[in-house]
């Protein structure tokens, strides 16, 4: 293996088509698939399919190109280090459930460490997705919560995939609310309160379990439920309908305006927000730099 043929296979699979590859690498065609099934024969894989109609990375090959990006990762930074030179693009990718502070975290670490060539992905996501992009390793670090109701599943979940659990801080369930709802001018909301107005929540795909929900209380029946699969729609709906959802009531007006508040919700309940890492690779430089902006970020959320 060398890291060559680590570039080939990245290059495949970010363009999706073998000539397409070749001619941004300046190899002829022939070269580039000669040097993938090389690769493939040593490691004993199969990283892509071929077909008329192109090519798919199979589920080993994506696999293996998460640990090849790790790979070309760390000899980037080498180089930099070394030389004052770089010759790769930045790449990062965060996978998280829709918190403000993770975004505030990632534009600061862009406008740190993008430097002048890179690509890094923010993956507002499905709780599974999250997990399951980390484990394959498509995402450096993800953010989600536990909680008594769905701690054992969700740990169980992280065991079975490698990953651990990491605590950036517990939040006291609280709803967002339009400024101008009917219930803005109470300081703290019940349940009964809730009652009749729509419960908006995050839509979780094909594993839409209690287990899995972003939001807490998940169980609880509501008569008017709206599902939604973005932070902008969601935020719309609950101006223009008076609806709520419950958070951590960490918010950024800055990134999401002033219209939206967060008010206590009066629960025997908790968050526990955190990250989560592979178990067996270490942190790169630039997911340790993100850690340490999101301790940032969440300490001035909740001084807010």
């Amino acid at each position: 293996m060398t890291l060559k043929q680590l570039r080939y296979v990245v290059e495949v699979a970010e363009t999706g088509n073998i000539t397409e590859a070749a001619k941004k690498l300046f190899i002829a065609q022939p070269s580039l698939t000669s040097a993938i099934r090389e690769l493939e024969n040593e490691y004993n894989i199969t990283i892509f399919t071929r077909s008329n109609k192109g090519i798919e990375i199979t589920p080993e090959g994506d696999e293996f190109l998460g640990y090849a990006r790790q790979v070309l990762d760390q000899a980037n930074l080498i180089e930099e280090k070394y030389t004052g030179v770089s010759h790769i693009k930045q790449r990062f990718c965060v996978s998280a459930q829709h918190y403000s502070f993770v975004v505030e975290a990632f534009v600061e670490l862009l406008k740190k460490y993008g430097g002048d060539k890179y690509e890094f992905h923010m993956r507002e996501t499905q709780t599974y997705d999250i997990i399951e992009d980390v484990a394959k390793l498509r995402s450096e670090i993800g953010i989600l919560y536990i909680n008594k109701f769905n701690e054992t599943v969700i740990k169980k979940t992280l065991r079975d995939n490698g990953l651990n659990f990491h605590l950036l801080f517990k939040a006291k369930p609280h709803v967002f609310i339009g400024k101008n709802s009917p219930l803005a001018k109470k300081k703290s909301l019940s349940l009964e309160d809730l009652k009749e107005y729509p419960r908006l929540s995050y839509e979780q795909g094909s594993h839409n379990s209690f287990y899995f929900s972003e939001e807490i209380l998940s169980t609880i029946d509501s008569d008017k439920e709206i599902i939604v699969r973005d932070r902008a729609t969601l935020f719309n709906l609950l101006i223009g309908l008076n609806g709520y959802t419950i958070c951590s009531g960490v918010i950024s007006e800055e990134l999401n305006g002033a219209n939206i508040i967060a008010k206590p919700l009066k629960v025997d309940d908790y968050m526990e927000i955190g990250y989560i890492l592979p178990s067996s690779i270490p942190k790169s430089q630039l997911t340790k730099n993100y850690i340490e902006m999101l301790v940032k970020y969440t300490a001035e959320g909740k001084n807010n």
